[in-house]
């Protein structure tokens, strides 16, 4: 199979709630109020119950309480709130994954720092709309739950990566493409915006080809979340092109603190969004 043939199997186990696409046709409506929003999210109460504590969260940083679904989307935006959507999705979907083949603890872990991250670099960058590249960062290696799930076998394989093998090679070599191959078809398949898609499409062409910094940013977010699950097989040096820190005018000291800020905040949204399942992996 294909990376969409992959996606076109997966939507049926992986697919987007009504909420979600109703709430993306009330963004292309110009007439569509607050309220047009907030009835739609809170028809189900275990959505808006996370979709708080997600808006509370590290990921928004906002000073002072949001209490309402009303008040999130005053304050941060209907975009955003759809964003935030789209990651309780994959919360959900990973909940209700079952198989022996990758260490989704591992899988989940670097999803979450990912995107912290992505997020951090993109402010560090000067790019604007951040809270759409924490979902990129999120989401670009969804396509491993979807193999994992239709092909246990191949995605058992592709876990057999190292320092001399990046696990984006080891797909190849499995697959003939990558999971984020996979995850941008997917998300196509879901009507995401094509500026979430485009980055993760791209990105590990980051060193050969010039598109936008949301390339680049969420290229150096992967390798720091690999370099964060496996510190004993990777490093900063073995895995990260200082050339395109310097294009983006990020030093070595900004991806420390970014992968400092990653890792202490992802066991906080790891919580929010899956509670003791996804307590950290002790390595």
């Amino acid at each position: 199979m294909n990376a969409h043939e992959y996606a076109l199997q997966a939507n049926g186990s992986f697919a987007l709630p009504d909420a979600c696409f109703k709430v993306k046709s009330l963004i292309e409506d110009d007439s569509s109020t607050i309220e047009d929003f907030a009835n739609v999210i809170s028809i189900d109460p275990s959505m808006t119950s996370r979709l708080l504590q997600i808006a509370n969260s590290a990921i928004y940083s906002f000073p002072g309480e949001i209490s309402t679904i009303s008040r999130a989307i005053t304050i941060i935006g209907t975009q955003a709130i759809y964003n935030m959507m789209l990651v309780d999705v994959a919360a959900t979907a990973f909940k209700h994954f079952s198989n022996q083949a990758i260490d989704l603890k591992r899988f989940w872990r670097m999803s979450v720092f990912c995107g912290l991250t992505t997020k951090n670099l993109a402010v560090k960058a000067g790019i604007r709309d951040i809270e759409r590249l924490f979902v990129a960062g999120l989401l670009q290696n969804f396509g491993e739950l979807i193999v994992a799930k239709i092909s246990p076998d191949i995605a058992s394989a592709c876990e057999k990566y190292s320092a001399d093998c990046l696990p984006w090679d080891v797909q190849r070599q499995h697959l003939g493409f990558t999971y984020t191959d996979v995850s941008a078809e997917l998300l196509k398949i879901w009507q995401i915006p094509e500026k979430v898609i485009l980055p993760i499409r791209h990105y590990n062409e980051a060193q050969t080809i010039q598109i936008n910094k949301d390339v680049k940013v969420l290229y150096l977010a992967t390798r720091l979340a690999l370099v964060d699950s496996h510190p004993d097989e990777f490093t900063y040096d073995d895995t990260v092109d200082e050339s395109l820190c310097r294009s983006l005018g990020i030093s070595t000291d900004d991806l420390n603190a970014a992968a400092d800020f990653a890792a202490e905040e992802a066991e906080n949204i790891l919580h929010i969004m899956g509670g003791q399942f996804f307590t950290r992996q002790s390595r």
